[in-house]
């Protein structure tokens, strides 16, 4: 459609229609969501060289203690509003107040900064350096030189540009005497943000006596900027209000329909993807029907300071909006100042320091990670066995392509990589769907029996010759080491190990190390010889598919000749670790010098066609994203469904404390509970009548949160492990080993019962 068959349009439909319109193209993208930013508001400083007819902000020196906030004051209600669980800082400000106030340029000369540009950018660096928050400024018109310098302590920017129209500057009108509010000045000022690589805010400011067509400028305006550098991420469409102490204390505020005209027209305008929003404490009693024209997000809600542009206007209660949107079929979702597509590239639209910053504070799906809990800490689950997502509030429905997915896995078919995706960023009342869903199935699999095997892990050597960047085992060299050095264990030790793990009554000692630069095929030949030797009867469940490839490489043999060799002289099964991610974008990122995907797949097929089965496991909750995941477990399933030999599924959450990659802030902190949580059961879901067991992780979670995880898909506790080394060297506080009595433990807090079984899934005869 034209340009003007657009306008044509938008001025003749009816509003009920335009507003179904707009519905239609933003829940085309099929996402539930409404999201806001939990923010804290600094009014940096009320001075402004502008005088608009409509702004109680702005206000002359006389009516201020100071000028400006101190630092210490910026930093003290930083303070609070991190301790509120706030992810965004938005600091505002008038425009350029010491062009008009001899008392802003003493203040700026008394705290050293030559403008008040200086003063922002130096607040800003100290809120991110000093509490990880994001900034958000909005500090009026700014040249790309400005935007260049602030981009480096700000997680995006924003200015509104409010109107178009030029009436607006005359005398009488509420532009007049606002040099800054010329649209030509605006419109340069959010054209030079992009060029300058800024995640952008603007907006229209609507009833301040500007005309339909007028705003329909305005919105194509914003479009073509958009095109021009793809910056801008949220739109608002502001409605005016009159307010006492103004010159339009008396003007007439635009009514419900303009504001859900311009909401709509707005949409239809912008596309499906931008961000469109309005300010819920300007319009108590009409969320529902701004949602219903279209809106996408509700902009910062504040539960520390008052709306300082508009301070007779409260935020809204948060649980009170998520009902809101529960009851137009949406769920409520924090994200992060910058919008998920920004963040998700951040080589683009970030100062590589800010990166980190977002990167700290970002779930999955670069929304506002809003929980302390991290895999490895002892810091306590948001769920328990009882309620798993208790802290995971039952709102929203379950949507059709959902509920689809669900009938379909439970069928045994086999889901598309995005349903899986689908499933896995699930929230509301779809989380609890799927985890209500995953258990019933492990109900009809597995029963209520909880299984567990006595093993040892033995970690030969952690010298490696390697570079993941996730890894914080293995070491190159005794200054490279985190919380252990470097060690290679001789055959004697490994003996040793094996007897004492036989002597313990383990039935399995699991074998896997760093891949040391002396060792060949003939060296994990001579292990698995060495168990056998110690002890004839221990299965021996060893050498990740990167030991194996390495060692075959060095005899010049297949890894099927090869894994024959190895079954042959002992090797009962082989650990499907070393598979991270099975997405070749991510192991690039990750792991550049290991197998990649299909060279891992390939190792694991050589391994069934031998007669050998194997684990699957994924490592989650770094750098990769749902829709990663998911081809991660549709790889094993079409694997499994080719072969048969995968035993068991086992998610590892990324435990982050100690890795390279989070030191160095390129990783998140490890899964929130909800991906943990949804990681198993949807796995689950997505590979039954394919895999049958679901392991989870003790090491990695704890007590509470095993036991938790059991209520959500999993019928397997692992084992008890003695001596696990991994874990505990990227960070884990949860122990290297678990008595039967713990996992017994474990197991009763689900309610379940506990069996022994072999590594292969056979029982084991107690006995007495």
């Amino acid at each position: 459609m034209s340009d003007a068959a657009l306008r044509a349009h938008l001025i003749e439909t009816p509003l009920d229609a335009l507003m179904a319109e707009a519905c239609a193209v933003r829940d085309a993208g099929g996402s539930p969501l409404l999201t806001y930013s939990r923010k804290l508001f600094v009014p940096l400083t009320r001075l402004c060289r502008d005088v608009c007819a409509y702004c109680t902000f702005a206000t002359a020196p006389r009516d201020l203690p100071a000028p400006y906030m101190t630092p210490e004051e910026v930093m003290a209600l930083v303070g609070k509003g991190k301790a509120a669980g706030c992810a965004e800082v938005l600091i505002t400000l008038g425009d350029k107040p010491e062009d008009r106030y001899s008392a802003a340029r003493d203040a700026l000369a008394a705290m050293g900064h030559a403008s008040t540009i200086d003063y922002v950018e130096s607040i800003a660096g100290r809120i991110v350096r000093e509490t990880g928050l994001l900034p958000h400024i909005n500090a009026g018109v700014l040249d790309y030189d400005d935007y260049v310098r602030l981009r480096r302590v700000s997680a995006s920017m924003g200015l509104m540009l409010e109107s178009t129209s030029r009436r607006l500057l005359e005398k009488g009108m509420p532009h007049y005497g606002s040099p800054d509010k010329d649209p030509d000045v605006r419109i340069a000022s959010i054209a030079a943000a992009g060029r300058a690589g800024v995640p952008f805010t603007t907006g229209l400011l609507i009833g301040i006596g500007e005309t339909r067509e007028e705003r329909l400028d305005a919105l194509f305006i914003i479009r073509d900027l958009h095109r021009a550098h793809g910056h801008i991420q949220e739109v608002i469409i502001q409605n005016f209000r009159a307010k006492p102490g103004t010159r339009m204390a008396s003007a007439a505020e635009p009514s419900e329909a303009e504001l859900l005209w311009t909401l709509a027209a707005a949409r239809l305008i912008l596309g499906a993807d931008m961000g469109i929003q309005s300010p819920p404490n300007l319009n108590p009693g009409r969320t529902g029907a701004l949602i219903n024209a279209g809106l996408s997000d509700w902009g910062g809600i504040s539960p520390v300071t008052i709306d300082h542009v508009n301070p007779e206007a409260p935020w809204p209660e948060i649980d009170d909006l998520a009902l809101e949107c529960d009851r137009s079929g949406k769920l409520l979702a924090g994200r992060l100042t910058i919008y998920p597509a920004y963040a998700q590239d951040a080589g683009r639209w970030l100062d590589p320091d800010m990166a980190k910053a977002v990167m700290r504070l970002s779930d999955a799906s670069a929304l506002h990670r809003h929980e302390d809990w991290c895999p490895g800490s002892l810091r306590a689950v948001p769920g328990d066995a009882a309620k798993p997502l208790r802290a995971e509030a039952p709102f929203g429905l379950v949507r059709r392509d959902v509920d689809a997915a669900l009938l379909a896995a439970g069928r045994g078919e086999t889901l598309p990589e995005t349903a899986i995706a689908t499933l896995l960023e699930a929230r509301g009342e779809e989380a609890h769907e799927i985890v209500r869903v995953a258990d019933a199935l492990r109900r009809d699999v597995c029963g209520d029996t909880v299984t567990y095997v006595i093993n040892r892990n033995i970690n030969y050597t952690n010298i490696c010759s390697y570079a993941c960047s996730f890894c914080a085992f293995s070491k190159s060299s005794a200054k490279a080491g985190y919380r252990d050095t470097p060690y290679l264990m001789d055959m004697a030790q490994l003996a040793t190990q094996v007897e004492e793990a036989a002597a313990r009554g383990a039935s399995e000692v699991c074998l896997q190390g760093g891949i040391h630069p002396d060792f060949t095929g003939a060296t994990y030949r001579e292990i698995v010889r060495t168990v056998k030797r110690a002890v004839p009867s221990m299965h021996v469940h060893a050498f990740s598919p990167l030991e194996v490839s390495h060692g075959a490489s060095t005899l010049g043999l297949s890894t099927f000749d090869y894994l024959a060799m190895l079954k042959d002289e002992g090797l009962g099964s082989l650990p499907g670790t070393a598979a991270e991610i099975l997405d070749d974008d991510i192991r690039t990122l990750i792991c550049p010098d290991k197998l990649v995907t299909a060279q891992w797949l390939g190792v694991i097929r050589d391994a069934h066609r031998n007669g050998i089965r194997t684990t699957a496991t994924i490592m989650f909750g770094h750098l990769e994203r749902p829709i990663h995941q998911a081809r991660h477990i549709a790889a094993i399933r079409a694997l499994q469904m080719e072969t048969s030999g995968f035993t068991e599924f086992v998610p590892l959450p990324f435990v982050h404390m100690e890795s390279p990659m989070f030191k160095r802030g390129q990783a998140r902190m490890g899964p929130t509970w909800r991906e943990t949580l949804l990681l198993h059961a949807v796995a689950r879901i997505a590979l039954h009548g394919a895999i049958g067991s679901i392991q989870t992780s003790w090491v990695k979670l704890g007590a509470e949160g095993a036991a938790a995880c059991l209520s959500a898909g999993c019928n397997d506790l692992g084992g008890v492990l003695m001596n696990e080394s991994i874990s505990r060297a990227a960070g884990a506080a949860h122990g290297q080993d678990m008595s039967v009595d713990g996992l017994e433990r474990i197991a009763a807090l689900a309610g379940r019962p506990l069996e022994r079984r072999t590594t292969l899934y056979d029982r084991v005869a107690e006995v007495s």
